[in-house]
């Protein structure tokens, strides 16, 4: 896989565990669809992934290290607000309902400094969705909002976003192949 197939991977098991996790706190009857239907896109996704290669535009993108030391930057300050956020928020402030919440939040702002370190301004938006998802979360959650409501804007809304803009890139890349041509390692 290249590095460029390698990050949409990682961005699709993301998607996967926000769903899957946050599913738990709807009912039943709603929950296990989504779980069923959220395995189903990875399987598809990640199949799509092995199965594809990358296009010579994009291609030339990822000749640039993606999890260079850029990418580890932004990973390592991700991992520490993150971490930072929960002890604060569960044993400190007892508000484990916005735990997911939290972590959308910073998965979200932690897309702001890959746009930058990738010089992919198009994740900006993801960035800003799933920020917003995030911080609704925790404003949800400060209200006294159930834990169903929280993990629907904050859990499964940002998982859908995570799935839908590696399938969305997917399908931007199948559609720039010229027609006829079959995929090769070289675009």
């Amino acid at each position: 896989m290249t590095s460029n197939q390698t990050g949409r991977l990682i961005g699709a098991i993301f998607g996967l565990v926000f769903v899957v996790a946050s599913a738990g706190n709807l009912p039943t009857a709603v929950g296990v669809p989504l779980r069923v239907l959220a395995i189903g896109t990875f399987v598809g996704l990640f199949i799509a992934l092995r199965r594809g290669r990358t296009p010579r535009a994009a291609a030339d993108r990822a000749a640039a290290p993606l999890f260079g030391r850029g990418y580890r930057l932004v990973v390592a300050a991700e991992v520490v607000v993150g971490l930072a956020g929960l002890v604060l928020i569960n044993p400190v402030l007892h508000a484990t309902r916005a735990s997911v919440a939290w972590i959308a939040l910073v998965v979200g702002l932690h897309f702001f400094g890959l746009a930058v370190v990738w010089r992919m301004p198009s994740i900006r938006l993801l960035a800003a969705a799933m920020s917003a998802c995030g911080g609704a979360g925790l404003v949800l959650a400060v209200c006294g909002a159930s834990a169903a409501v929280i993990a629907a804007v904050a859990g499964i809304a940002p998982g859908v976003m995570l799935l839908g803009s590696v399938w969305w890139s997917v399908r931007a890349d199948k559609a720039r192949r010229p027609a006829g041509r079959l995929a090769t390692p070289e675009g």
